[in-house]
């Protein structure tokens, strides 16, 4: 897996989910457990991730803020 570069288009803290817009103009959904303890993404955060293929399609998995 090769670590992507995007932004947050979108996140719900309360329901625990949004989209990230990738530097290569992809959407990729976002799920809370993705992230490390504590870290709450804000619209427009500059963020690292790795990608993996879920039943729904692409999601972002490891990510931390750049």
């Amino acid at each position: 897996m090769n670590n992507m570069k995007g932004n947050v288009k979108w996140y719900n803290a309360r329901k625990g989910y949004g989209f990230i817009q990738c530097d290569d103009g992809k959407e990729v959904f976002v799920h809370r457990t993705a992230l490390p303890m504590e870290t709450s993404l804000n619209e427009g955060d500059a963020i690292e991730f790795e990608v993996e293929t879920s039943d729904r399609g692409p999601q972002a998995k490891n990510v931390k803020k750049a």
